[in-house]
């Protein structure tokens, strides 16, 4: 008797661009938060069925993590320029002015993916709320040790702590997603930059 042949899904091509999904799950993520964002809403958003993402990416976990990936690469690339500034000052500057360009772009959702990503989180998100956490405490240290070095420097007064600076600096980005997610135009983050900066007697 002739073998009968089976149609086999492993090893089958994908009938859509990857990247091109985690790219669409990245903006409802971004738009709509980790809980917020429904399976219907990123199945929708990415043109794939339930049984592809799962295939493809495991879970919504899985899936919002390499969304998270994409967005500090692609994102968030600025901070890490800024922290290259040649003075503290500049370093909050060009840290300031970047969120107010990313936050107030009017070509993607407002606010900050990575606050946004942490709203109404439940206890069975509560891994995905540490990790957005834990991604800012990383960011905040980044800039502590660049102030430590500025201050070592002589580029900021000896009295200054280091520690508290780059608290105020992170309090101030979180409070600018905030208002951006409010409905805070480009030119009006800006404004807060500008005040910001006007304050400056570090």
């Amino acid at each position: 008797m002739k073998p009968r042949t089976t149609t086999r899904s492993i090893g089958r091509p994908r009938s859509f661009d990857v990247d091109k999904a985690i790219g669409a799950a990245m903006q409802v993520f971004w738009q709509k938060g980790y809980e917020g964002a429904s399976l219907t809403d990123l199945t929708e958003a990415m043109g794939i069925n339930r049984p592809s993402l799962y295939a493809a990416f495991g879970d919504k976990e899985a899936l919002f993590r390499k969304a998270l990936e994409r967005y500090v690469t692609e994102r968030e690339a600025y901070v890490e320029a800024s922290l290259k500034a040649p003075t503290a000052r500049e370093v909050v500057r060009s840290l300031l002015m970047g969120a107010a360009e990313l936050m107030g772009d009017p070509r993607h959702p407002s606010g900050c993916l990575m606050v946004q990503g942490a709203l109404v989180c439940d206890d069975g998100s509560d891994c995905i709320r540490q990790e957005l956490v834990s991604r800012r405490l990383a960011t905040e240290s980044a800039v502590r040790k660049r102030f430590d070095r500025a201050r070592a420097d002589g580029d900021l007064r000896k009295e200054s702590v280091p520690a508290d600076l780059a608290r105020y600096v992170m309090t101030i980005l979180q409070g600018m997603a905030v208002q951006a997610a409010g409905g805070a135009r480009k030119n009006e983050l800006k404004r807060i930059v500008k005040t910001t900066m006007q304050t400056w007697s570090w």
